[in-house]
């Protein structure tokens, strides 16, 4: 598997202390969607396909080496910061930092065009981004009314390999919360603004793993006065 953390981590962790880079010029793959607006998107199929394409280019570890480094990474973050709270807010911080980071190589990789939708973003991260670059896809389920809110269930979780929680941390820690600041960060760097949160992780107990992602604003590019 690709361990995006072994060539982003390290910038990551030191700049969670500082200000957030400042965002990338808009690329327009999503819109909110209005009335009227036809559903027309590639099916589940071809973006499965799109993403096992992408899943190929990539550069391969051995899997049990990305659930180590990650285990060590939230071992010694609860030593240094002992209050689990700040343990998941720090992982998923850590995970914007990366996600800032990721967008250009998954344009340059992932083969995937312009979205329709908000929609269709969230089926391309879960076929396509998801499997480039932690090798699972995940469904896309739990749509809200206005089609600003789903999550994202995948019963596989390579990070939590291995992994058994230990009583007192069970339904406090959430592991894999470096996932939720992923896509957080390479969304809004496509100028889509979101929450994202675990709902349900399979290290608790659950069935699946399941990330709520709900959209908070598309936001607009700031121009200068001479653009």
């Amino acid at each position: 598997l690709k361990p995006f953390w072994v060539k982003f981590c390290g910038p990551a962790l030191r700049a969670s202390s500082r200000a957030p880079p400042r965002a990338a010029p808009p690329r327009p793959l999503a819109r909110v969607p209005g009335p009227g607006d036809a559903m027309a998107r590639a099916g589940p199929d071809r973006y499965g396909k799109l993403g096992d394409q992408a899943f190929g280019k990539m550069e391969k570890v051995n899997s049990d080496l990305l659930a180590l480094t990650y285990g060590s990474l939230v071992t010694q973050l609860l030593r240094d910061v002992e209050d689990v709270d700040a343990v998941n807010a720090q992982l998923e911080k850590m995970g914007y930092n990366i996600g800032l980071r990721v967008v250009d190589e998954f344009l340059a990789k992932s083969g995937a065009g312009p979205c329709q939708d908000f929609r269709d973003t969230c089926e391309v991260l879960a076929k396509v981004g998801l499997r480039m670059f932690l090798g699972v896809a995940a469904d896309v389920v739990m749509w809200n009314r206005e089609l600003t809110a789903c999550s994202l269930v995948f019963p596989d979780n390579p990070l939590a390999d291995y992994v058994e929680l230990p009583q007192h941390l069970s339904n406090r820690l959430w592991y894999s919360n470096l996932l939720c600041g992923v896509v957080r960060g390479a969304l809004e760097q496509l100028q889509l603004r979101v929450e994202c949160s675990f709902q349900k992780d399979t290290l608790n107990g659950d069935e699946h793993n399941m990330i709520r992602v709900e959209l908070k604003e598309v936001m607009r590019e700031d121009y200068g006065e001479d653009d």
